[in-house]
Order: structure tokens, then C-alpha cells, then sequence
């Protein structure tokens, strides 16, 4: 946990230094360029999905239930692992709101550790559930990965 901290920390460091004082602005302001507006939908709608995708997760078993079950509901329709593709939305919206190689830098990093995690939690739904699980659902990406 302190290592996700200690993460975090730099990374919000990284991208308020570059945002303050390394970023060139002075020809335009970020709410001027289409991109911004995309970024904050993109940033938006994932952390829309990565919550709903939570709540499911929070509320999949009943007090005192133990037994492993499949979550369905929300992107949980198309994916194993909605949260991790809602986070992938939020920090890739987040590097094209903010247009700078630390945004970018936060967005590679999330997906190279988001995916492999989504692999491993995808197979393990298909072999503890089965032909129970549905087979159209990928791991990640919805109808890709």
C-alpha cells in the first residue's frame, strides 16, 4: 500500500509541476482546444464506469454470503474487469485534457499494469465459473481484449 502511495504521490507531483510550470500555454488557454473537451469526457465517463463498476463488486455478495459469484450489470455486459476499463478512460481523457508528456506518461503506466491484471482476473473467472461465465465477455477492452 505505501508503494501505491508513495506512487501516487510522484504522479500527482509530476503532473502539477509540468502542468504549472513546464507546459506551454501562452498561446492558447486548454478550454480553447477540442481536445480538452474530449479529455474531460473520456476522464468523466471512465470514472463514471470505474464507480458503477465498484458499487457492483461492493454489492455482489449479501452479509455473511462467502461463496464467489459473477457480477453482471453496467459494462460487466461487455468485460470482466469494467473498473480497470474505466480507469484506462479516466487517465487516457486525463492525458489528452492535459495534453503533457506526464499525462501520458500516467496513462501508459496505468495500462501496462491495468491490463495484465484484467488478463489474470479474466482467466480466473473462466476457470473458477466455467461454462457459466458468459463467453462474449472480454477481459478489458469491450469486444477487443
Amino acid at each position: 500500500m505505501l508503494a501505491g502511495d508513495f506512487y501516487n504521490l510522484i504522479n500527482a507531483y509530476v503532473n502539477a509541476r509540468y502542468l504549472s510550470e513546464y507546459g506551454d500555454y501562452a498561446d492558447d488557454t486548454p478550454w480553447t482546444r477540442p481536445s480538452f473537451y474530449v479529455g474531460l469526457a473520456l476522464f468523466a465517463t471512465g470514472m463514471f464506469i470505474n464507480v458503477h463498476s465498484d458499487q457492483i463488486l461492493i454489492h455482489l455478495r449479501q452479509p455473511g454470503e462467502t461463496a464467489y459469484k459473477i457480477p453482471f450489470g453496467g459494462m460487466f455486459r461487455y468485460v470482466s474487469a469494467p473498473n480497470y476499463f474505466g480507469e484506462l478512460l479516466e487517465w487516457t481523457g486525463w492525458s489528452i485534457l492535459a495534453w503533457s508528456p506526464a499525462g501520458l506518461s500516467f496513462a501508459v503506466y496505468t495500462a501496462t499494469n491495468l491490463v495484465p491484471r484484467a488478463l489474470s482476473n479474466h482467466r480466473w473467472y473462466l476457470d473458477k465459473f466455467k461454462e457459466a461465465y458468459p463467453r462474449s465477455r472480454r477481459a478489458i477492452v469491450p469486444f477487443l481484449l
